[in-house]
């Protein structure tokens, strides 16, 4: 028929359609994927990022006395050379968290005895040199080595020469070396040069949409909440970082009724808002703005009793974590009083 042509020409182009969708989403695919020659990392880490741990602190890429991360952020330090890995609190490292390796290898050095205290000027000789802490260095292929810091004293469980896989446990997250929070620091080089493991081929561009190294990339929000909790007065900031500060129930008579909020990726101007309600409603609404830039931080706020006691009954607390009109985080907790 006189319209056969026509349909074959249009079956024709939709084929060519067809066929470009797919070599578009086949290239789309395999821009997620390393490169040949690149290395996989698996978590270096047995927590849940965002729940369990944070990202801390990301590999600067300001060449110059600036920060600037892979994404355009600020979640690092001036020549900072890896991840951070942080843990919630001291307690949590003192239950143990293991360090595992993220991917195949030969392990070429290991550091233990270091003792796991938080770095001040009073023991900075102690740490001079071995900034790293308690460590693992592992040396995988084409040239790629991964190094994991800050171990607790005594966990190392690999020693040179050992031959480990993917998920392999090196020892256990803690606070040895030029540190002031548990956390496992990685640091991935290649040929002996720092390598961003979320952006590996400039070093100094961001936002640039280069596949990770990462088989699961984790998340690295610019900043957030650790946790929150209520307690009878402004808990110290050492109980707090030590996860102590948290009551779980108070006394009808209570001296004050304060809601604590433990944060980290802080920047001047962001906002911490606080928001307690208890059995006869809302109790108090307030917010903390920070003065200045700061790595971890917390925040309390609360009201003193000005009666004989509080009513009876749970109480729950509110947090939020703003920068601008971007809500970096919610938490909430509760206290019951009797």
């Amino acid at each position: 028929s006189g319209q056969a042509p026509d349909f074959r020409r249009q079956a024709a182009s939709a084929d060519r359609r067809l066929m470009r969708a797919a070599i578009a989403a086949t290239l789309l695919s395999l821009a997620a994927i390393p490169a040949v020659g690149e290395i996989v990392l698996g978590l270096p880490i047995d927590c849940q990022p965002g729940d369990t741990c944070h990202i801390q602190h990301l590999v600067d890429r300001d060449p110059g006395p600036g920060v600037q991360d892979y994404a355009c952020g600020r979640l690092s330090y001036d020549s900072h050379k890896g991840t951070d890995f942080a843990l919630p609190s001291l307690a949590a490292m003192d239950r143990g968290v293991d360090v595992l390796a993220a991917a195949p290898g030969v392990v070429t050095a290991t550091r233990d005895g270091m003792a796991d205290k938080v770095f001040s000027a009073a023991n900075a000789t102690r740490v001079e040199g071995r900034d790293c802490g308690n460590g693992v260095v592992i040396r995988h292929s084409d040239g790629w080595e991964t190094q994991y810091c800050h171990l607790k004293q005594g966990s190392i469980k690999v020693a040179k020469g050992a031959q480990v896989e993917a998920g392999s446990v090196l020892g256990q997250v803690g606070l040895s070396g030029r540190t002031q929070f548990p956390h496992l620091h990685l640091s991935v080089r290649h040929d002996g040069a720092v390598i961003d493991p979320f952006d590996p081929t400039d070093p100094v561009a961001c936002a640039t949409d280069t596949a990770p190294l990462w088989h699961h990339p984790p998340e690295t929000p610019p900043g957030g909440l650790i946790h929150a909790g209520f307690s009878a007065g402004v808990p110290s900031y050492q109980s707090v970082k030590e996860g102590t500060a948290t009551r779980a129930v108070l006394p009808s008579d209570a001296s004050g009724l304060v809601l604590f909020a433990y944060a980290y990726g802080g920047l001047v101007g962001d906002e911490v808002l606080f928001h307690i309600t208890g059995p006869q409603g809302s109790i108090l609404i307030q917010r903390a703005v920070l003065e200045k830039d700061q790595a971890q931080f917390f925040r309390a706020s609360g009201k003193r009793l000005t009666t004989s006691h509080w009513p009876t009954g749970t109480y729950h607390g509110t947090v939020s974590y703003l920068r601008g009109s971007t809500n970096l985080g919610q938490v909430t907790a509760q206290v019951d009083i009797h």
